[in-house]
Order: C-alpha cells, then structure tokens, then sequence
C-alpha cells in the first residue's frame, strides 16, 4: 500500500475510558504491534468522569475521519457514570469496526457472511491456530464453553461455517466432562481458572485456552501468576495440540487485530480507486 500511494498509511484508533491496569497493558501491546508494521496507531484516554454522550461524539468524529481504518473501544469502559457498553459499540461504523463487535458484523458473521465483515479477533485468532496445526476443521466434533460476544458466540459461529459440528457449552450445561470428552477442537472462554481438567479431554484433540485469570502463587514476587480456564499439566497428557496460558491466544488476537485494519484501509483505498 505504501509502495502505490506514497505516504499512506493504515490508521487505528483505540478508544479507552479510565485507566484500569489490564486495559492499560493490552493498548501497549496493540500500540507496539502497530508501530511494528507500519500502522498509524493512536490512543485515545478519555476520563473516569467520561459520560456516555461524550463517548458517543467522540466514535462519531472518529467514524467521519478519512484517515482513520479501524476503531477499537477497549472493553471494560472504566467510568464513573452509567454507560451502555452495547451502545458504544454498535455507534462504531461497521466499516472500521475492527473489533466485529458491532451488531452489524456479528448478525452477518452468524448468517455465515464471512467475506463481508470484520470478524472478532479472539476467535479469528483462535481459527488461525487450529488451521496451523494442520487439523481440518470440517466434519469434526468442536466444542465451544462460554458464550460471550467477544469469544464463545463468534466462535460458535466461525466453527459452524467451517462445517464442523458445535456444542456451545454455559454455567447451566450439566454434564461438562461429558460434553468435553467428545470435542476433537476444544476452544475455552469462560473466565475460570484450570476448569477443565486433563482426564476430560479426548485422546489427540486439539485444545484452544482463551482464559486469563490470576492465582495465588507465593513463589512470584507478585504473589500471583496467570493461569487459563484449562489445567495445562494434566491436558497437556492428553491433548494432541494446546495453547499456553500466557502467550498462546493472546498474540493471535493481537496480529488479527491488525491484519483487520490493514483490511480494512485495503478496502478503503480501493473504494477510494474505484470513484
């Protein structure tokens, strides 16, 4: 893109309010990863005392800027005041959205429209993984736990699309090890830490942890370390290929992050062409 229009470049725009220490920690990876490829990354902080209209005129000038491809509203807004998150995130444009949090792209990404939206970067993420292991994901048995809008459900949907079978498992599935036994591709998102256990899992398959959480651990000077939703050491016995926790989904939903804007400002300069 550089090459064929001089001085352009991808512009990106991270939209954070407060200043919670995880969010802090995952802009500056998102900035170093930009500044690494080229991309014009800015952050944008906007108070704790923030209120819900002035997030909403600030997306809006964002939206209307030419020079800006992709916007991301770091998640959880951290303000004093009342504000609908699902708000915020369907005033993104669709076209810079990014994140594919907007109801837009998430309607198209469940009716199987994969060509023509942004899909969420945990689960695009996830997807590379499992087709860098060279497992196929059509005809197999794929079972997703937790249905958030950031993983579980967008997952759910790219698996099925995919042509693998899905079974979305929540806080209200039963028999859990049960569900879990039959899944040749496992993906975990449901925020609790080393929930699945090794002797749960099927012979060979593939294990996917998107789970971040914090434990006691005396041994660190923090007295704490991260673990994710699956118990690494006794999976690890069983499964044919596992993500670790930390390192293992967090890159990818980083490098998707910014192979979505770069999409995105490919579309744009060919909107911008075709005039």
């Amino acid at each position: 893109m550089k090459t064929r229009f001089s001085g352009f470049r991808p512009g990106l725009v991270v939209l954070q309010v407060g200043d919670r220490d995880d969010s802090n920690l995952y802009i500056s990876s998102k900035m170093r990863a930009a500044a690494e490829i080229g991309i014009d990354a800015k952050h944008l902080r906007l108070p704790k005392t923030t209120t819900q209209e002035e997030v909403l005129q600030n997306i809006r000038s964002i939206n209307e800027d030419p020079s800006v491809h992709g916007l991301i509203v770091q998640l959880p807004l951290d303000s004093v005041n009342s504000i609908d998150t699902e708000r915020i995130t369907d005033a993104v444009t669709p076209e810079k959205d990014v994140d594919g949090l907007s109801c837009i792209n998430a309607g198209k990404l469940s009716r199987g429209d994969l060509k023509h939206c942004f899909i969420p970067c945990t689960p695009n993420g996830c997807m590379e993984l499992i087709r860098q292991t060279g497992v196929s994901v059509a005809g197999k048995h794929a079972v997703v736990i937790g249905r958030s809008k950031i993983v579980g459900a967008p997952m759910h949907d790219l698996l099925l699309w995919n042509h693998a079978t899905v079974t979305t498992c929540h806080s209200k599935t039963p028999d859990l090890p049960e569900q879990v036994g039959r899944a040749d591709i496992l993906v975990v998102g449901a925020g609790r830490a080393e929930m699945v256990r090794g002797e749960w899992l099927k012979e060979g398959g593939v294990v996917i942890d998107c789970g971040i959480n914090h434990i006691a651990d005396e041994t660190k000077p923090s007295g704490k370390r991260v673990v994710g939703d699956v118990h690494y050491a006794s999976a690890n016995q069983r499964a044919g290929y596992i993500t670790p926790v930390p390192g293992g989904v967090g890159p990818m939903t980083v490098a998707m992050l910014m192979e979505n804007t770069v999409q995105s400002a490919q579309r744009f300069l060919l909107m911008k062409t075709s005039r």
